[in-house]
């Protein structure tokens, strides 16, 4: 039998990061399957979480097999299952969507960086468990009306060149902003649906924290997705457009911390990742210079935000060093 070649610097990379984010989810769903109230809900996590195991086990063979240091990431000791009900009303698989989202993004980015036949193999695998995953978390909040589908527009009837030398600008000489497109419009609809929900993550984070340093820094991350949800939802009105209804779930009375300060912050500074590359989707995609102008201003306001946390962090002891590049 042909034995791989060793794991290259760029694989061993992504497997570390994997791992990480892995074991950080296998907590999160201990949690949540343990105080969920709906039995469909609770099945999809469970198997979710079954089948994400078995990856963890996977990433730990491979580790092995090269001699290298199976990393921390996130054991029980970061998980409460005592901890009352933090949030409600299907917030946990709206999370649980959100984190699939940042999954396949990161999956893409693996995939490009393998080259061992079985580590190509492995993210394949994981980019087909996560798309399927998203469409189930996606059909049970349509189902459950937890869940708002975008506007619907009218199909168009021909095709059409841009002519129009102010297209690009936004405005013509009245200041008058043209309508969005429906390519613009989907981050900027997208943008709001991830901050509502991470609006209602970082309020339960706050209220669970007993260091006022990581406490404030939640509070700030709040703040950040009230300020966006607030500046594209006004973008959407004033193209006579309603902003997504999604309530993103309620969070409940509990100040009893589910999980650890350390995986708070990992999962505070993987969201912030996400923002930030929707962000850069958004301004990528846009031909209006007001929405790129926006998404350039949030994309700076989010980075100066992760770096804070990843400071903190590490000031905290609780940012795991990759490993580093002993050629």
């Amino acid at each position: 039998m042909m034995q791989n070649p060793k794991l290259s610097s760029s694989e061993l990379g992504s497997l570390w990061l994997t791992y990480q984010k892995k074991t950080m989810i296998l907590r999160i769903l201990e949690y949540f399957i343990e105080k969920a109230d709906d039995e469909t809900g609770k099945n999809l996590m469970s198997s979710l979480h079954e089948e994400l195991h078995a990856k963890v086990v996977e990433i730990k063979t491979m580790l092995e097999n090269e001699g290298a240091a199976i990393p921390e990431g996130f054991t029980e000791k970061d998980v409460n299952l005592q901890a009352p009900k933090l949030w409600d009303n299907g917030f946990d698989i709206m999370f649980c969507r959100v984190l699939k989202e940042i999954s396949i993004g990161l999956y893409a980015l693996h995939l490009t960086l393998s080259y061992r036949k079985d580590v190509i193999s492995f993210y394949q695998d994981l980019s087909k468990l996560t798309e399927t995953y998203f469409r189930y978390f996606t059909e049970y909040l349509l189902d459950h009306s937890l869940l708002s589908r975008p506007t619907l527009v009218n199909m168009p009837a021909s095709t059409s060149f841009v002519s129009d030398k102010t297209y690009a600008k936004g405005t013509n000489i009245l200041g008058q902003k043209r309508e969005l497109s429906v390519v613009e419009f989907g981050p900027l609809y997208r943008s709001v649906e991830t901050n509502i929900t991470g609006m209602q993550l970082m309020e339960g984070f706050s209220k669970t924290t007993e260091d006022s340093d990581v406490k404030k820094h939640f509070l700030a991350g709040k703040a950040l997705s009230k300020k966006q949800i607030s500046a594209v939802s006004k973008v959407l009105l004033d193209n006579d457009i309603h902003p997504p209804a999604t309530h993103g779930g309620t969070v409940t009375n509990s100040t009893v911390p589910p999980f650890s300060d350390k995986l708070m912050m990992f999962c505070n500074y993987l969201l912030s990742g996400l923002s930030m590359s929707g962000n850069g989707f958004g301004a990528g995609f846009s031909l209006r210079n007001d929405l790129q102008v926006k998404n350039a201003m949030f994309g700076k306001s989010i980075f100066q935000y992760q770096r804070e946390g990843i400071h903190l962090m590490i000031a905290k002891g609780w940012l795991e060093e990759p490993p580093k590049m002993d050629l």
